[in-house]
């Protein structure tokens, strides 16, 4: 598989969902963009904040925009604020550097683009994510700590 396809990214919305209703989440938002950051699927649960679904966006697109996980952005920006910063208002504020925006790659470790997930605690919203991911036979790269 080289591109994201439409029935992946709706099976890893409907996954992310399922493990959010087993796990008791709060209500998420969850955005699907393909390699070039393109809107692949959205969905926003009943209940969600208004801009939560702007969130999930930009944890998404923040990993693609520098490769990496939204976690390992959540690092950086602990270390190297100021880049952070400067990165944030290139990507006209898309970047939410905090865990919950997890690359999808495939078997081959090929980039196809990424999901954010917003509305429970971080590492909830990651968990998410990574369950969609793995449902679409895919692998989450949710980025390093």
């Amino acid at each position: 598989m080289t591109t994201l396809t439409l029935d992946a990214a709706q099976t890893i919305v409907a996954a992310a969902l399922k493990y959010a209703g087993e796990h008791k989440l709060n209500p998420l938002a969850i955005v699907v963009l393909d390699a070039r950051g393109a809107y692949r699927a959205l969905a926003a649960q009943d209940g969600t904040s208004l801009k939560r679904s702007d969130v999930a966006h930009g944890k998404a697109y923040g990993a693609i925009a520098l490769g990496m996980g939204s976690r390992s952005l959540h690092k950086r920006a602990k270390e190297q604020a100021y880049f952070i910063a400067a990165v944030g208002q290139t990507l006209e504020g898309n970047l939410i550097p905090v865990p919950g925006g997890v690359l999808i790659r495939d078997a081959a470790g090929v980039l196809l683009g990424a999901v954010g997930i917003s509305g429970d605690t971080s590492d909830n919203d990651e968990a998410a994510a990574m369950a969609g991911i793995a449902a679409a036979s895919l692998k989450g790269d949710p980025g390093a700590d």
